[in-house]
């Protein structure tokens, strides 16, 4: 794995470099013959002074040195927007970022291996998996799905003990707050900030049979905005699939990135939202914020690190970036329309 030992270890881009730059080969006859099958694959920005290799689908993923390597690894799992995720996921994200190093994936394995949080809250593979029964959404924010998390033990000193979250079934973005009470008001205030007033009214929600969502209160907004107010019960006797995969997801991310104390789990709900926000999603081979936005969010490691697409950003002009993104926005069809067929084919499988 890689890390900053204090010892003088010749970083292992420095071949390539030489080979691309001046034609220098080592001197060992088996390491010559190795760097210059593989340098075909690697390309050094000049201007810059970065070393690039060309993955297999055409990206060009910016090399990065042991102790980068050791930095990249570290934000990705654990840092700001890091989602806990194991070694072949998280080498993955990082790849998807622009980044490669060699025995990047056993890397990504023995980090998260060594992880204290992940071993402690690690899912038990023998525990069977409840059957998902999932919900067709043609489009983003058609439907959602929305539940409770808790009580929440121990209770805050701000009195906060539930978790109210809803997630959209297409595009799999969530959205959450913590409550002290589950009061149909709440309920009907979530909505409208969270939901309406981001993303438009919904054809749908679903949700157990909760006595906030089965209120007269809330039955009255719904029939008020035309939103059909569906509960899993009624609508699919086994369970609201959705709802219950995000709750566990949610928790666990929670139970790893809290205090100690446990107490400050409120203020890492943010956090832990945007991680799973910018995490790809299985269902759709993609992250909830691309799907959402047209393109990928922007990580504080691609900052620290400058991944290829932060640099080209950087250099380009703002009518050459708005020509930019509007390729991207004109591509977001395409790709809702393969996430919808990726979310098909899941779901056939999972049934």
């Amino acid at each position: 794995m890689p890390t900053n030992t204090g010892v003088n270890i010749r970083d292992w881009r420095f071949p390539f470099i030489d080979f691309a730059v001046y034609g220098i080969l080592p001197e060992d006859p088996k390491e010559a013959v190795s760097v210059r099958r593989r340098s075909l694959r690697f390309y050094y920005d000049t201007a810059t002074k970065t070393l690039y290799r060309r993955s297999f689908d055409g990206l060009l993923l910016r090399c990065l040195s042991n102790e980068e390597a050791a930095e990249a690894l570290r934000e990705a799992h654990d840092g700001t927007c890091g989602a806990h995720q194991p070694g072949p996921k998280l080498q993955d994200r990082l790849r998807r970022m622009g980044y490669y190093w060699p025995n990047m994936v056993a890397d990504a394995v023995e980090y998260a291996k060594k992880c204290h949080a992940c071993q402690l809250h690690a899912d038990f593979i023998h525990t069977p998996s409840e059957p998902l029964h999932p919900i067709v959404a043609s489009w983003p924010f058609e439907a959602w799905d929305m539940d409770i998390v808790g009580p929440i033990t121990p209770p805050l000193s701000r009195g906060h003990r539930f978790i109210l979250a809803i997630t959209d079934y297409f595009s799999k973005w969530a959205e959450a707050v913590p409550l002290a009470k589950v009061k149909s008001s709440r309920v009907v205030s979530f909505i409208k900030h969270h939901v309406i007033y981001r993303f438009g009214v919904p054809r749908r929600i679903i949700h157990d049979n909760g006595p906030q969502f089965i209120s007269h209160i809330f039955s009255r907004f719904c029939d008020k905005n035309r939103i059909q107010n569906v509960a899993s019960t009624a609508y699919n006797p086994a369970a609201n699939g959705l709802a219950e995969a995000f709750n566990k997801t949610i928790v666990r991310l929670l139970k790893k990135v809290v205090a100690s104390n446990k107490r400050d789990w409120d203020e890492k709900l943010g956090e832990c939202l945007w991680a799973y926000r910018t995490t790809v999603r299985t269902p759709t081979g993609n992250t909830p914020f691309s799907l959402v936005y047209g393109s990928e969010a922007v990580l504080p490691l691609e900052i620290q690190i400058p991944s290829l697409r932060v640099a080209i950003t950087n250099k380009l002009t703002e009518e050459d970036n708005q020509r930019r993104r509007l390729r991207e926005l004109e591509a977001l069809d395409e790709k809702r329309l393969l996430a919808q067929q990726r979310i098909e084919l899941y779901q056939a499988r999972i049934s």
